[in-house]
Parts: structure tokens; sequence; C-alpha cells
């Protein structure tokens, strides 16, 4: 039941985030470039849910967003599933409960989320490799991202704990008794 009640929550913030992304954000750009909060949604989700979770958020939200602002459909489902799975990784080796560790992690996953997509539409589309133009979107919309996480830092912690309360398992001492 509280799995359930999280998913919906979970679809809650995608819907919330869509409309902030699709309506307010776009107000709010430097030279065409947004931030991206479903990075960080599904970071968050991958760090605090687990693997599974992350991983199967990343590409359902993904495909949505794909099917309703993509240019072709599973690009965007690919990255967020590998965004989902590197925060997974990055549970079992970093601590999450620092704010600059949290940043850095977001940092790292625009980076290789905005690197894997520019690559992959590249390939797709087979258009010419624009650095300098990438590289300056690259660095906005990481430090929009970077803004954003320290402001919603503690908001980002409690849901956090909620969700892996709700979706990882204590094994503490379990196979000695």
């Amino acid at each position: 039941m509280k799995k359930t009640i999280s998913i919906l929550l979970i679809f809650l913030a995608f819907l919330i985030i869509y409309f902030l992304q699709v309506n307010i954000f776009t107000w709010f750009n430097i030279a065409g470039v947004m931030p991206n909060l479903f990075i960080i949604l599904v970071l968050v989700i991958g760090l605090f849910a687990g693997k599974y979770v992350g991983v199967s958020i990343g590409v359902v939200a993904g495909l949505f967003l794909d099917i309703f602002i993509g240019k072709k459909i599973g690009v965007t489902a690919i990255t967020l599933g590998i965004v989902g799975f590197v925060g997974a990784i990055l549970d079992k080796n970093f601590s999450k409960d620092s704010r600059i560790t949290l940043v850095l992690m977001v940092m790292f996953l625009t980076f290789i989320y905005e690197l894997l997509n520019y690559s992959i539409n590249a390939i797709i589309y087979t258009y010419s490799l624009e650095l300098a133009e990438f590289f300056i979107k690259l660095v906005i919309e990481t430090i929009f991202n970077i803004l954003l996480t320290i402001i919603l830092y503690p908001l980002i912690q409690k849901c956090g704990y909620i969700l892996e309360e709700n979706f990882k398992e204590t094994k503490i001492l379990t196979r000695y008794f």
C-alpha cells in the first residue's frame, strides 16, 4: 500500500515538474536553456528508492517526455534510465546526507545526461557537431540544476527518506538469526 501511494506521489511530482518545465521555466531561461528538473527527480528516485525503481521511473518518464515533446521516441527514455541506474550506484558509494555530495551528483549526471542525449541525437540525425554551442548549453543547464538542487535540498531530503523507507528493505543481521 505504501509503495502504491509513493508511486502515485512520484507521478504527481512528474506532473508538477512537467508543468514547471513547459510553462514556468520557459520564461526564465538564459540563451534558450532551461533547467532540467527531470534529471534531479530521477536521480533522487535512484538514490533513495533503488536501482530497479530508479531505472523504471527514468524510462517511463523519458517515454512520456519523448511522446509529448521529443523528436524521437526512446532517446530521453534511455538517458533518464541511465541517470536512475547511476543514481543507485552512487547511493552505494557516496553519502546522500551531504548537500555538497548531492550537488556534485546532480552536476555529474547533468553532464552525463546531456552528453548522451547530444551524442545519440547526433548519430540519429547525423548533424554536424557544434561543440562550443553544446558546451555553453551544458554549463548553463548545469548551473541551473545546481541552484535548484541547493534551493530544494530540504524537500529532496525529506521526500528521499520517505522513498527509502517505502522501497528499501532493511536487512540488519537477518542471516544470523
